[in-house]
């Protein structure tokens, strides 16, 4: 590739960052850094009423935490700012491009009502004809449509401004993921607002001025922008611009259900802020994120961001839909987590202290006894940070309830003995006795009683524990507190076995 290569990422600030628009962002990001090019982050701002608090904030905030960064941008400034559009509006340069359409007669003041839009649209669905804008200066000069607009003036309406579409024209364009690909000018619906009535321009109208005065040379983005790129193209053509390539990736469905990934369906975690709540690396959800519509050569399924920008091909991305799989996220995960257990270990100690079983200062002064207690407990086996939680609360911070099937275990003959034995060894065991010498006295107690299996284990994980199942008993009574350990076996000797 020899022009220099510049992309965007254009979120509106209407939300958290969701996992289709990381997907955007990213392969943007990889796209620059792969050519040496130039990644931009321009914030489309321009309908306030579904701008939220913090929107654009969060969007850096979790762009940052994947590991992106940025060249331009509102808060890092450049060449072609401002980089917000209501900023860009504010500054009119929107508005000169918009007079300039509309002195060449391309576009024009639309001053019907939406109870006239509506109307029209009830009689174009009764006709059974596809709903499209009908052009209500048909046949008028200039000079009566000017005359038109002085007497809607007077009435005190306010104007949209229309794009005059060249219903003939077929735009046609050759697309980086989807191929050839043609639409006719008939298939947009009619003439279509570019500003509207309270001055702020459409997004298929700013994001074509934007992108043309920011030099934008690739556009990638999700398939169901297709449909606005015939507008785009009218745009472009019509202020006598070069068009950037356009590359449409693959749709994300949900693949329990095999339908689109659509915001309102609760049965998925969509936004990368909720992931990061749970405990999710930011490399993982990279890793995943870059497998959603794109395959690398090869069978391998963990790569790093470096490795990502490596071997990033824009001829890899693919046509298929992508399938958005809970399970293999999780697995990708846990992948990431083994490999950066000591880095990972800090958060996992946190979680703790978030869910109130150790405080801030215990944190600090337990952290080597507190990563064994997280080692022995299985971290292995977890899917993200916050499950750590369960996994230890009990036998090493509280104790559950002993269920009658435990019950049938501890007060059985074998039961009995069992624990009479075994109360008595692991009085006599030293402090400090460690894994090996557990093991050792627990298989002595089975030669001398002759009972084995869970008649043997079960009555000892019980009267120490509360629990049948679990992680390997001698490694979590060499953690265990050996009083706090006596304590539990005499409270549960007291209760069930007088």
């Amino acid at each position: 590739m020899t022009d220099d290569v510049r992309v965007r990422y254009a979120p509106s600030p209407t939300g958290y960052l969701h996992i289709g628009n990381a997907r955007t962002a990213l392969f943007n990001w990889l796209f620059a850094r792969h050519y040496n090019g130039t990644f931009i982050i321009r914030i489309e701002d321009t309908d306030a009423n579904r701008n939220i608090a913090n929107g654009e904030q969060s969007q850096l905030e979790n762009l940052a935490w994947l590991g992106l960064d940025w060249d331009e941008s509102p808060d890092k400034g450049g060449e072609f700012g401002p980089y917000r559009q209501s900023e860009r509006n504010a500054d009119g340069i929107y508005q000169a491009y918009i007079d300039d359409l509309l002195k060449k007669g391309l576009a024009y003041k639309s001053y019907k009502t939406s109870e006239e839009l509506a109307q029209e649209r009830e009689a174009q669905q009764a006709a059974k004809q596809a709903p499209h804008y009908v052009y209500e200066y048909e046949g008028l000069s200039d000079s009566q449509r000017e005359a038109k607009y002085a007497e809607f003036e007077a009435q005190g309406l306010k104007p949209v401004i229309r794009f005059r579409v060249p219903e003939d024209k077929v735009y046609a364009w050759d697309d980086i993921v989807k191929g050839h690909i043609e639409i006719g000018a008939k298939e947009v619906g009619g003439d279509w607002v570019i500003q509207k009535a309270d001055g702020m321009p459409t997004y298929n109208f700013a994001v074509v001025v934007d992108d043309h005065l920011m030099k934008i040379t690739h556009v990638l983005r999700g398939d169901d922008h297709v449909s606005n790129t015939p507008k785009q193209m009218m745009i472009y053509e019509a202020l006598g611009w070069s068009v950037p390539a356009f590359g449409h990736m693959a749709l994300i469905i949900n693949a329990a259900t095999g339908k689109k990934l659509s915001k309102r369906d609760n049965d998925v975690l969509q936004f990368v802020e909720q992931y990061r709540e749970l405990g999710y690396q930011p490399q993982a959800m990279d890793n995943f994120i870059g497998l959603l519509g794109w395959s690398p050569k090869g069978e391998d399924e963990i790569f790093s961001l470096d490795q990502f920008i490596q071997m990033f091909d824009e001829k890899r991305l693919t046509k298929a839909n992508a399938k958005f799989d809970q399970k293999k996220l999780e697995w990708i995960n846990n992948q990431w987590m083994r490999r950066d257990k000591e880095k990972v270990m800090p958060q996992l100690i946190q979680e703790l202290v978030n869910a109130g079983l150790i405080t801030a200062e215990q944190a600090q002064t337990q952290k080597d006894w507190l990563a064994s207690v997280i080692e022995v407990a299985g971290v292995d086996g977890i899917s993200y940070t916050r499950q750590i939680v369960d996994l230890v609360r009990e036998p090493f911070f509280e104790l559950g309830e002993i269920s009658d099937e435990m019950l049938s275990y501890l007060t059985s003959e074998d039961g009995r003995k069992v624990y009479q034995a075994w109360h008595k060894a692991y009085q006599d065991l030293p402090v400090d006795a460690n894994a090996e010498q557990y093991m050792a006295t627990i298989r002595s107690i089975q030669n001398e009683l002759e009972i084995k299996g869970r008649n043997l284990w079960n009555p000892i994980r019980i009267a120490t524990t509360h629990q049948i199942q679990g992680p390997n008993l001698p490694e979590m009574l060499v953690l265990l507190d050996k009083n706090k350990v006596l304590a539990t076996m005499d409270a549960v000797a007291k209760k069930y076995l007088n």
